[in-house]
Parts: C-alpha cells; structure tokens; sequence
C-alpha cells in the first residue's frame, strides 16, 4: 500500500467507507475533502451492468452540465472554405488546416474538444491513432461530426460544458463534473444531470441492475460511495 500524505489521510478520515451516501451528502463532502493547493477537478466513477463486448450493451451520450466545468474549453474545428468562416465566427478556438493537421499527426493536442463537419473525415480519419486515444476523435455518434449550419451550437456546448462519455472495456464511466469551488448547488445539479443521462443511455439489451456503483471524488482525494438507488432516481 501506498503512503498517504496528512492531508489525504485527514480528508479520508471524514469519510465512513461502510456507507453509501446521498447526493446532496456526497457533495458536500466533496468540498470539506478538496485538499489541494489549486482547485481540484471534481470526478464521477460509474459502475454499469452492461458488456461492453457486445455492441448491443455499448454506453455513449453526451451532456451539456447546466453549471459548467468551471475551466476555459478550447475547441478545435477541422473545416475548410465558408465552413471554416462559420466556426471562426462562432468562437472556436482553433481551425485545422493541413498544417495543423499535420502538427496533430506528429502528436500535437493542446485542445480540449475537436469538431469536424463530414467533409473532413477523409483527412480526420487518419489521426485516429493520435486522437482516438485521448478521446478526442471526432465522431457522429457523439455529436461532434455535423454540417457547418450545427457549429455555433456545438461550439457553444463545448465551452458551457459539454461532456461526452462512454463506458470503457470494463463497464466503467469516469468523467469530469465541476470544480471543488463550485457551490453545493452547483455540484449536486452536474451530478444530478450527469446520473441523469447516463441513465436514459441504457442500452435496450442491459438485463438487471443498470447502475451498480457510484463514486465521486475531488483530484488526488478519497473516494465517496454514492448509493445507487438514491442517486439514478
């Protein structure tokens, strides 16, 4: 076992392990544990009663968190001509042109969202290596491949705080939720949005218990058990 350090072992000490908590208890707990010297990323863990093995139990949505991430999202667009005109002007932060292209294909990634319109795939599509990885690969399941009259929606999502998710080869879900410094309100109304959508993406083949487990924990701090029942209500 690892060594803890005080203030992680202070922060653990606050948390019955025994227990599966509310919403509203977790939340607050989340703030008493921010340890750090910065303000922490606040994280759900979700364990799910699908196979991911099976494309018919496969779990990937996206949700827009009613309060934000709490951090400046820089999206990136692969658009050309008027299309690239028309993300520019509805705020991305970056168009990839073949020259980013090229600085991506080298192993560049210093933005937080990619969008592309479908007459770039050819070109995205050889990125996958790089992209695909790092969850950043655009994708028409995850709304993030569409026609240039969609980007100002998308793009606005993203830096409100869109959040795709997808559960992973062993049936879990990890994604962002806010910021320690986020009010209880806040918190408990991402979390609550979050649980939401990952309930309505159950997958039709999903047989028994959908939601299993729940944890929520600031970077670097210990983990608070959610009860499931409570929480996917």
């Amino acid at each position: 076992m690892p060594k803890r350090g005080r203030k992680y072992v202070e922060a653990a000490a606050k948390i019955d392990r025994s227990k599966l908590y509310s919403r509203e208890e977790a939340v607050k707990l989340i703030k008493e544990t921010a340890t750090t010297n910065f303000d922490p990323t606040v994280e759900v863990h979700m364990r799910l009663g699908v196979d991911p093995r099976h494309a018919d139990q496969q779990v990937r949505d996206v949700v827009v968190l009613p309060n934000g991430l709490g951090k400046t999202v820089r999206v990136l667009v692969f658009a050309e001509g008027e299309d690239a005109t028309t993300a520019r002007d509805a705020g991305a932060d970056i168009i990839a042109d073949d020259e980013v292209i090229k600085r991506i294909q080298e192993g560049w990634t210093e933005f937080d969202v990619a969008i592309a319109v479908p007459s770039m795939m050819g070109k995205v599509g050889r990125l996958g290596r790089v992209l695909g990885p790092r969850g950043l690969m655009p994708n028409p399941r995850a709304g993030t491949v569409a026609p240039a009259a969609d980007l100002p929606r998308l793009i606005d999502e993203a830096k409100a705080g869109r959040v795709e998710f997808r559960v992973d080869k062993t049936s879990n879900i990890h994604a962002p939720i806010g910021k320690a410094s986020f009010s209880q309100e806040q918190l408990n109304e991402n979390l609550t949005a979050f649980i939401g959508a990952v309930k309505r993406a159950r997958p039709a083949a999903a047989k028994g218990t959908y939601i299993q487990k729940i944890t929520v924990a600031n970077t670097m701090g210990p983990g608070i058990r959610l009860d499931p029942v409570e929480a996917a209500l």
